[in-house]
């Protein structure tokens, strides 16, 4: 329940963060605007957070540490490689 009310609250402020911007453009480059500002910032920030926990998770003896490694390296694929993925997904769909 916790968690819900965290991820309302984060998808919100990301909303109103993101609404000056939708409101002085259109639909096409706005979303390009919040696809620009996700996959260069949020998505390889989050890649890295997750080293840094597997990292912590390797150093403090756990044992799923090699589990968190491998979910770092997958979310590192996808969040350094998403401007290709959604490049190849744009040029399928045109």
């Amino acid at each position: 329940m916790l968690f819900k009310k965290q991820l309302l609250r984060a998808l919100t402020l990301l909303f109103i963060c993101a609404m000056p911007i939708i409101a002085t453009a259109s639909v096409e480059s706005s979303l390009m605007t919040i696809q620009t500002k996700l996959v260069g910032t949020i998505l390889p920030l989050v890649a890295i957070l997750g080293f840094v926990f597997a990292g912590f998770s390797y150093v403090s003896g756990n044992a799923n540490a090699r589990n968190h490694l491998v979910l770092a390296i997958v979310g590192a694929i996808v969040g350094f490689g998403a401007s290709s993925i959604v490049s190849f997904l744009r040029g399928l769909i045109q």
